[in-house]
């Protein structure tokens, strides 16, 4: 354990800490000193490079000794159309948690990014965009949301998930998916939901190019999009959450024309909302996952908003 845990400092006497333990890349590490409500935090996060084993262990390490852990990299649970699916392998890669609470962002996918998607309505009227969700499963609240707004819409979990060029373009379609899928895939290892460690680097064209071509609007996990995108993305939004600057760049590159996040900015990135609903129970002082309003009260409080960038 000592050695795991070897250059690693503990916050501050005063500070609340909040730890996200990933299994994406180190390279997109991080720890951010901000103040909140006149509460100074730490918020951190420690990238496994795919290694499960670590990342076990760290939770191990790190329990009773940070306010709050994040889970990333990973879905503990998947919540689809008001219904919960655990992921049993990840139940057990966070199991060396007993004190900390370990939250995985399904709370705030199902709150914030739904909040977002109606504040974003004046800038964007959604009723004249065309969205592509490479993923939609893993956000069903953003993809309710969009559907609610009035958005032409792809979602991607076929095209892009089983590389089957079969687009699903309405709720409806999405939900009668997510009841047969989602069963199955949360038996899988994660990785195969979700890329993990240098997978995360990997790009894969294929069916899905002429879907990113067809769309105003890429919305969704910033892995996903980065990962089925092809070089010409002239023109286009994209809507997404955890930014750091080698994303900006590579965005640039690739001439996005603006970048929306659901989360702000907070140090020098936009944390996944991992970071973010463990730093909301972190600021709540309670040990266990919030209640949907809750967290609506505390977006309210820290006066949470989305974020435009015109690249």
């Amino acid at each position: 354990m000592t050695s795991l845990l070897e250059g690693w400092q503990p916050a501050p006497a005063g500070y609340k800490h909040v730890v996200s333990v990933s299994l994406g890349s180190s390279k997109r590490n991080a720890r951010e000193e901000i103040s909140v409500l006149g509460q100074p935090f730490i918020l951190e996060r420690i990238g496994t490079d795919a290694d499960a084993k670590k990342a076990a262990a760290l939770f191990t390490a790190l329990d009773g000794r940070v306010d709050a852990f994040g889970l990333g990299g990973a879905d503990l649970y998947v919540i689809a159309d008001g219904k919960r699916y655990l992921f049993g392998n990840v139940k057990k890669l966070i199991a060396g948690a007993r004190i900390t609470p370990v939250l995985d962002g399904s709370g705030l996918k199902n709150t914030l990014e739904r909040d977002a998607i109606a504040q974003l309505d004046p800038v964007l009227n959604w009723r004249t965009q065309k969205v592509l969700m490479v993923s939609a499963v893993d956000r069903f609240g953003m993809a309710e949301a969009l559907s609610q707004a009035g958005a032409d819409i792809v979602y991607g979990d076929i095209v892009f998930g089983l590389n089957i060029d079969r687009p699903l373009r309405s709720l409806t379609a999405l939900r009668r998916v997510a009841k047969v899928v989602l069963p199955v895939i949360t038996k899988l290892p994660q990785d195969w939901f979700y890329p993990t460690g240098a997978k995360q680097e990997v790009s894969v064209e294929g069916n899905g190019t002429k879907y990113y071509a067809w769309a105003d609007v890429i919305a969704g996990d910033t892995h996903y999009a980065k990962r089925y995108a092809p070089r010409d993305l002239a023109g286009k939004t994209i809507l997404t959450q955890t930014i750091t600057e080698a994303d900006r760049a590579w965005m640039k590159e690739r001439g996005v024309a603006r970048l929306i996040t659901t989360t702000p900015r907070m140090g020098t990135r936009n944390f996944a909302t991992n970071v973010l609903e463990a730093f909301f129970v972190a600021l709540s002082g309670k040990k266990a996952a919030l209640s949907e309003q809750e967290y609506l009260d505390y977006i309210r409080q820290v006066n949470f908003k989305p974020e435009v960038n015109e690249l």
